[in-house]
């Protein structure tokens, strides 16, 4: 066997390591997120309106956390060679907190809250280090196709546990089997993780420490220069503040559609779940499509129609009048923030400078987080504030009312997509990429004559 062809065979390896934690990450996604905690919490935990905007408050809350850490853990890793330690620490965090939403009863509001934010800061702050991981197993020539699968299969990792869980929750009902559901999803995403924390060989290795510092104040210095740098990188910075604006309206669907469902539609668990499997199977799709698309179009181009897909889905889903439209809307909507979220990540690897990608990553998800706490808020405020006034108001019924606040706080994530996708067109991706390989150039020279 030539070098050549050893070399391909552990390349295949890592890749695959790497695509099957998106297996088990997406598990937490479509469980926990999509298709039973949410509605559970909103629904049984606290019920009525309320529910919708105290899950609002939960999902800011674990994003700004996540939003303050994630920059300067990032710049620790990329200096000291640990992006899988601290990977492993928050995915530990993610699973431990999962299992113990098991605890979380009718009426244990305070609870149902704290554990969901740790599981939630867990899950997305070990995706800031699992992604900075992606420039270590493609180049740029192939960096879209590699992402476009992972989300693929990811996604695919989010269907199968829903499969498992869905004949469980139909079979013995009851909030017990779908409480049991969430422990189940823990130990799911853990063996996931596993050929990751076992067979991944991360490349970037560790540089001692300036005279004077500790990892600590190095990470607040990284932090201050990445800011510094992502300043003179003006495509990256665009694209950075269109993501904050854009992505609020992907994390405003996701966090509630599983609630849209169960208020508009009377949709109970096992309805909610087969909804979210579309979802998931149309998310492949979508992932491996437009991953795809990057290589041959662009990643601007892909993630602009992407964008443009999941506007067509939000302005059905407002006029939607039966649950079964709402199936077809949401297959839509699962083939576009696929290719959404999968593109994003793949655009932060071409427009970040050679060897400081997690340093980017951590910027990008000071974005990412901050407008994610944001988009929630807005939406769960939104629809609370509105069933209120059409209760008191105009005197509709608390059902009637809270549909009425729910269809309203459907347009703010068209608002939301639209204008991002305005400020999308000034990014000029042609410039970041000649930049970057003239960076990698030059690096490359300076090697050479040293």
């Amino acid at each position: 066997m030539t070098t050549l062809s050893i070399a391909a065979k552990q390349l295949r390896r890592q890749r695959w390591a790497w695509y099957l934690y998106d297996f088990g990450n997406s598990a937490y996604a479509a469980v926990v997120l999509l298709a039973v905690y949410s509605a559970y919490f909103k629904g049984t935990v606290v019920g009525g309106a309320e529910g919708s905007r105290l899950w609002g408050i939960a999902v800011g809350v674990a994003m700004l956390v996540v939003a303050l850490i994630s920059p300067v853990l990032g710049a620790i890793a990329d200096f000291s060679g640990s992006k899988k330690k601290i990977l492993l620490a928050f995915t530990m965090v993610a699973c431990v907190f999962t299992a113990l939403l098991f605890f979380v009863g009718k009426g244990d509001v305070v609870k149902g809250m704290l554990f969901f934010v740790l599981a939630e800061i867990g899950y997305r702050g070990a995706q800031v280090f699992y992604n900075s991981l992606l420039p270590e197993i493609a180049d740029e020539d192939d960096i879209g196709r590699v992402s476009g699968i992972g989300w693929a299969i990811g996604s695919a990792g989010g269907v199968i546990c829903l499969g498992i869980i869905l004949p469980l929750i139909i079979i013995f009902e009851g909030p017990t089997m779908v409480r049991l559901s969430l422990v189940i999803t823990a130990v799911y995403f853990a063996l996931s993780t596993l050929p990751l924390f076992v067979g991944f060989k991360e490349k970037t290795e560790a540089k001692p420490l300036p005279e004077g510092e500790n990892v600590l104040t190095l990470g607040f210095r990284q932090t201050w220069g990445t800011i510094l740098k992502a300043g003179s990188y003006r495509e990256f910075i665009k694209f950075v503040v269109a993501f904050l604006i854009y992505n609020d309206g992907v994390m405003m669907a996701m966090n509630f559609a599983s609630i849209i469902g169960a208020v508009l539609f009377g949709m109970e668990q096992t309805a909610l779940i087969i909804f979210v499997i579309i979802v998931q199977v149309t998310n492949v799709a979508g992932a491996y499509v437009l991953g795809h698309m990057v290589d041959r179009i662009g990643g601007k181009r892909a993630l602009m129609l992407s964008i443009g897909l999941m506007v067509i889905a939000i302005i059905l889903m407002f006029f939607t009048q039966t649950s079964t439209f709402f199936f077809f809307v949401g297959a839509l909507a699962g083939f576009a923030m696929a290719g959404m979220q999968s593109v994003s990540r793949t655009m932060v690897g071409v427009l970040s400078p050679p060897g400081q990608a997690a340093e980017f990553y951590g910027f990008f998800a000071v974005a990412g987080r901050t407008s994610s706490f944001i988009g929630p808020a807005v939406y769960g405020g939104v629809a609370y504030r509105v069933a209120q006034w059409y209760e008191k108001a105009r005197g509709l019924s608390e059902i009637a009312a809270e549909q009425a606040g729910q269809r309203t706080a459907i347009l703010s994530i068209g608002v939301f997509l639209l204008i991002g996708l305005a400020v999308l067109t000034s990014v000029n991706e042609s410039r970041a990429r000649a930049a970057r390989k003239m960076a990698r150039a030059g690096a490359g020279t300076a090697v050479g004559t040293g």
